[in-house]
């Protein structure tokens, strides 16, 4: 197949780059032809004074994108174009284009955007789905993205224009949900269930199974509220035992995390900063276990797949996919969300308890092995881009 790959990176790189350059690694592999079609967020800097009122614009509608898209579409003639991300510079427009040209649309929801103007269903440090159940401009009042009135506006403007022309029912012919969790939740929201279809991320290439028990604990993700890194300190600072954590990732609340952790005396927290996702690995392969203490609905969560691939169980908060994706017991522990002693009692647990863990680790590695890999990915892809081929043609 011809297959048009289109994502919009952001000033901070995450899992949806990762999976887009290991999807875009994979169709090469097995021998399709892959045309990648990218711009970066960090254009929006060259934005300023009267410029930035045309970035409110193209946000909602990039006339410049669209023209460029079309030519590519009519120059290429691809079987089918596959969306991971739009938003800033991009914009929706480009499903126009690939309408016109009458080639069908796969769009992966890595997140929530489509149904919330911050697309994490997360305020004030709790989840918040009044977007989906009331207005879009409950986001507005409340300044959810970029904690800015007039920001939320220009998204949520963009959601309400083109949920009036119909634009992810009538110019999207299959919809990526990452995780049966994530699906209810689109299908909650509006988008057709009978184009959403269940596909996880992957890890590739497989970075192999753990040889050791591992010598410390590992958070890995973005360090910000909706991650709830605060439990995790809090749960530090209970521990009746020292038991390491190193901490890898950046964010808006590393520096504020660093202070806090030092000034409770907590020195075996080691914060890592981002890493490059090779160094994050091979740290994975390394920790006696990973803990995943977000507080919001993740779409599906990268660290998990990878934890399992190194044969790392993970303790996670009990709720949406980390209760899915995680059996507590067989491939690590669940804890209750945002509660700091019942996170401590598990991590004790874990470390005490080496025999147990290694077996929580060996069935983790047998789950990446039956569901996580490229060779198990693969086919669930191909399919999903056969039905959108397949459903144009019906139309």
């Amino acid at each position: 197949m011809k297959i048009v790959l289109v994502h919009n990176t952001y000033q901070q790189p995450g899992g949806e780059d990762a999976v887009f350059e290991q999807e875009q690694q994979m169709l090469l592999h097995a021998g399709h032809q892959v045309i990648t079609y990218c711009r970066s967020n960090w254009d929006v800097d060259s934005y300023s004074g009267i410029r930035r009122i045309g970035l409110a614009k193209r946000t909602i509608w990039a006339s410049d994108t669209r023209q460029e898209f079309l030519q590519l579409l009519r120059r290429e003639k691809p079987d089918v174009v596959h969306v991971h991300n739009t938003f800033v510079m991009i914009s929706p427009s480009i499903y126009s284009a690939c309408c016109e040209a009458m080639v069908p649309v796969v769009q992966t929801l890595h997140n929530y955007r489509l149904l919330c103007p911050a697309a994490t269903f997360f305020r004030d440090g709790k989840v918040c789905e009044e977007c989906m159940e009331g207005s879009l401009w409950q986001g507005v009042k409340h300044a959810c993205y970029h904690n800015s009135h007039s920001a939320t506006a220009i998204v949520a403007l963009m959601l309400a224009t083109h949920r009036l022309r119909d634009t992810w029912k009538r110019e999207i012919s299959c919809f990526v949900a990452l995780s049966e969790f994530a699906r209810n939740k689109f299908v909650q929201g509006g988008l057709p269930q009978e184009k959403i279809f269940v596909k996880p991320n992957f890890v590739y290439p497989d970075p192999g199974a753990r040889t050791g028990d591992g010598d410390y604990a590992l958070f890995v993700g973005r360090l910000s509220p909706e991650k709830g890194v605060n439990t995790v300190l809090a749960a530090w600072k209970l521990l009746p035992l020292s038991i390491p954590i190193v901490i890898i990732g950046g964010g808006p609340d590393q520096e504020q995390l660093k202070a806090e952790a030092a000034s409770s005396g907590l020195t075996n927290i080691h914060f890592k900063g981002q890493m490059p996702r090779e160094q994050t690995l091979a740290a994975i392969n390394k920790a006696r276990f990973v803990v995943i203490s977000s507080e919001w609905y993740e779409t599906f969560c990268m660290a998990i797949a990878e934890a399992f691939a190194c044969s790392t169980p993970v303790i996670c908060s009990r709720m949406g996919v980390m209760e899915e994706l995680v059996s507590d017991g067989r491939t690590g522990l669940h804890f209750t969300p945002s509660d700091p002693d019942d996170l401590a009692l598990k991590v004790q647990w874990a470390w005490t308890h080496p025999e147990e863990t290694r077996a929580m680790g060996n069935t983790a590695r047998a789950e990446y092995e039956a569901k996580y890999t490229a060779k198990t990915n693969y086919p669930q892809l191909i399919e999903i881009y056969q039905r959108a081929v397949q459903g144009l043609a019906r139309t």
